[in-house]
């Protein structure tokens, strides 16, 4: 690392940080409960069985990508909250730098390729 910087991130991070807020954007754009409740509310007025129970697995579907989503936040508020602290881009679990070609993939990641693979083992 060459002196004289102070804790200016790298360019790379700020890719990283742009690619963050980017996917949040995303998430948090796309228009959040609101289509869940109103497809709730249509359901409870069918009579039809056939219909409530394709309604219900539509907001079984959604309801597991949101919590897919909540948990991608949750890693992205920490990513982006690592990188203010210049932690970013070393893995949780074993301290070893985590490979670029990853951080582009999953910028949010908290663990090296190595450590991920241990844990799906």
């Amino acid at each position: 690392m060459a002196g004289g910087h102070g804790g200016k991130p790298s360019a790379d991070l700020v890719s990283y940080k742009e690619a963050l807020l980017r996917k949040r954007g995303e998430i948090l754009g796309t228009g959040g409960i609101k289509p869940l409740q109103t497809s709730m509310e249509n359901n409870t007025r069918q009579g039809d069985l056939a219909d409530q129970a394709s309604g219900n697995n539509e907001v079984h579907i959604q309801l597991r990508l949101k919590q897919t989503d909540a948990k991608i936040l949750q890693a992205i508020e920490e990513a982006l909250w690592r990188i203010e602290r210049g932690t970013y881009g070393v893995c949780r679990d074993c301290g070893e730098p985590i490979a670029p070609a990853r951080l582009q993939a999953i910028p949010w990641t908290r663990v090296c390729i190595t450590c991920k693979e241990k844990q799906n083992a």
